[in-house]
C-alpha cells in the first residue's frame, strides 16, 4: 500500500487470494482531518491495489454496482471485477463485507439501524446472487459496529422492527431497550442463504472500545472510519 492504514481484518477473509479487505481503526493523524481529507487518504493507500468506490450513504437499501464515478446515493455496492474496491464509511452503523471466493465478486452495505429494517445486507445478497453468485458460496465479515452494551434506543426502534424484531433487543440499565444490530444482520444474512459458518465477526464496539469513530460518542463531529473490500487489481 502506498500509504500506511490502520485497520482489522478477519482471518477467513485474509485466507482469500487475491482479496483485499479490511476495517479501517481510527490514526493519529484522523482526528483533525476532514471527511474529504481521510477519504483521499485511504485512496492513496489502496491505490497499488485499486480504486476505491464510495457512496453517499442516507440509511437506506440502494444497492450499486461498481464501477461508477462520483459519490452516488445508496448503501451497499457490488463488484465483480479486479481493482474495484468497494468502500463503506461508519462511524457506529454495521459495515458488512461480503465475498464469493467462487466468482471472485464482493459486496459491501452500511448496516444502522435503519438500513437493517429496510434490509440492506440481504439486499446487497441479492444483487450478488443476480450477478451469479451463489448465497451459499458467499463469506460475511461483520464489522466493528457500536454493541447491544451501549446502543440505548427508543420506542420508535422498536416499533420499527416490528413483532418479529424483538428477540434483538434488551432491556438497558437506564430503562430503556438496547438494540443488537449485530445479531439482526447475522439473522438476515442465514435468512438470505449464507451459512452459519460463513459469517465472521470483528466484535468491537464502536462507543467503548478505545481507536474507532462514534457519532453516539463523539456527536457530529466524529470522524469516519473507512472499510473496503475487493479484488486487488
Amino acid at each position: 500500500m502506498e500509504e500506511a492504514l490502520r485497520f482489522v481484518s478477519v482471518p477467513a477473509l485474509d485466507a482469500v487470494s487475491g482479496l483485499l479487505h479490511g476495517f479501517e481503526r481510527r490514526g493519529g493523524q484522523a482526528g483533525s482531518e476532514t471527511r474529504d481529507e481521510g477519504r483521499a487518504r485511504v485512496a492513496r493507500g489502496l491505490a497499488a491495489s485499486g480504486r476505491l468506490h464510495l457512496l453517499r450513504q442516507v440509511h437506506g437499501a440502494v444497492v450499486r454496482t461498481a464501477p461508477w464515478e462520483g459519490t452516488p446515493e445508496g448503501d451497499a455496492s457490488t463488484a465483480s471485477s479486479p481493482g474495484d474496491l468497494l468502500g463503506i464509511e461508519t462511524a457506529d452503523c454495521l459495515p458488512v463485507l461480503l465475498v464469493d471466493p467462487v466468482r471472485r465478486a464482493a459486496g459491501a452495505a452500511h448496516a444502522g439501524w435503519r438500513g437493517t429494517v429496510k434490509g440492506v445486507a440481504p439486499a446487497a445478497v441479492a444483487a450478488m446472487v443476480a450477478g451469479g453468485s451463489r448465497a451459499s458460496d458467499l463469506l460475511a465479515a461483520l464489522g466493528p459496529s457500536i454493541g447491544a452494551c451501549c446502543y440505548e434506543v427508543g420506542p420508535d426502534v422498536e416499533e420499527a422492527f416490528g413483532p418479529s424484531g424483538a428477540r434483538f433487543f434488551r432491556p438497558g440499565p437506564r430503562g430503556r431497550a438496547h438494540v443488537d444490530v449485530r445479531a439482526a444482520n447475522r439473522a438476515q444474512l442465514l435468512e438470505a442463504g449464507l451459512r452459519d459458518a460463513a459469517i465472521h465477526d470483528v466484535v468491537d464496539c464502536t462507543y467503548c472500545t478505545p481507536g474507532y469513530f462514534s457519532y453516539r460518542r463523539d456527536g457530529k463531529g466524529a470522524g469516519r472510519m473507512i472499510n473496503f473490500v475487493g479484488w486487488r487489481g
